[in-house]
């Protein structure tokens, strides 16, 4: 045998030996999730889940934010005091806010464990539940945002997108960012399209958000007949039954100085984290979304069966 034929083998065996690290690599990576939101803040609905995938399935999270959040003063009296700054105030807050609440969100994306975060850097105007101003290019530049997400789609290659509840009773920046999700993902090409799924949270012994479709905008329906998905923050553990994830949550919660109300709301309150299948999902992704959260509840401290 020829050096050379020695030397070819060599190099055959060893880029076989790359080729099995690098799929054994991809076996080991936890799933890559884009989560996409209005507002700082808006993720705190789902925080266990996103700290659980970065931190116990050892997965990827991103986040895409549509808004400045320039708009989010009105529970800010302790966090006027907080800042030193009349957050209160419409031109100081929308002056200020965009700063204050990027980091804020970046402090919980500490704990969350998220890569990155991409600001689109909408503007946060003012609360209504119409979307039209902002999907219709009106208040919003639609079309920077289409070309980012798909970019961002196509070079990161996520498994999972998460959004809100685009409810009747949402803000209109909500639903707006969740049809912008939606419409991302119908126009993605090629193998591996991302399955999106809408989140919301829940307090047990209530019942969930009737949600099929929101009016006008087919793209939001959820899939008929499809499961619903939960993830319990409120089960307890260790010694005496002390600590639960909600923990995780209020940790989430507490970066956020500068939104007062969300420490007494619902997002505080949360027991459960509610997920749904969107309809322009094939029907064989639902197995998937079911591996994922059998995953999650089996993780770190299990949920009990």
């Amino acid at each position: 045998m020829t050096r050379l034929n020695i030397f070819l083998k060599k190099i055959a065996a060893l880029l076989m030996l790359i080729w099995l690290g690098s799929a054994l690599l991809a076996h080991a990576q936890g799933p890559k999730v884009l989560v996409v939101t209005a507002h700082p803040d808006d993720e705190t609905g789902f925080s266990v889940s996103l700290f659980k995938i970065t931190h116990e399935l050892k997965g990827i999270v991103d986040m895409a934010v549509m808004t400045d959040g320039g708009g989010g003063f009105a529970d800010s009296q302790l966090g006027a005091m907080y800042y030193g700054l009349n957050l209160t105030d419409s031109l100081v807050a929308r002056t200020h806010l965009p700063m204050i609440r990027k980091q804020e969100i970046l402090d919980a994306a500490k704990i969350m464990g998220l890569r990155n975060i991409y600001f689109m850097e909408q503007p946060d105007d003012w609360y209504t539940l119409d979307p039209q101003p902002y999907i219709s290019g009106k208040n919003w530049d639609i079309p920077f945002i289409e070309k980012r997400l798909d970019l961002i789609l196509s070079e990161r290659k996520y498994d999972f997108i998460i959004t809100m509840l685009p409810h009747a009773g949402q803000h209109g920046h909500h639903k707006t960012a969740v049809l912008m999700a939606l419409r991302a993902v119908q126009r993605f090409k090629g193998p591996n399209k991302p399955i999106i799924i809408a989140g919301s949270p829940m307090v047990a012994n209530s019942k969930p958000v009737d949600f099929q479709m929101l009016e006008g905008f087919p793209e939001t329906k959820i899939k008929p007949g499809s499961l619903s998905f939960f993830l319990n923050r409120a089960f307890r553990f260790k010694e005496n039954d002390k600590v639960s994830y909600k923990i995780v949550a209020d940790w989430v919660i507490a970066a956020y100085k500068s939104q007062g109300a969300i420490q007494e709301n619902g997002i505080h309150k949360t027991d459960f984290e509610l997920y749904r299948y969107f309809d322009i999902n094939d029907d064989q992704g639902i197995a998937r979304v079911k591996d994922l959260f059998d995953q999650l509840a089996n993780s770190g401290f299990a949920a009990p069966k």
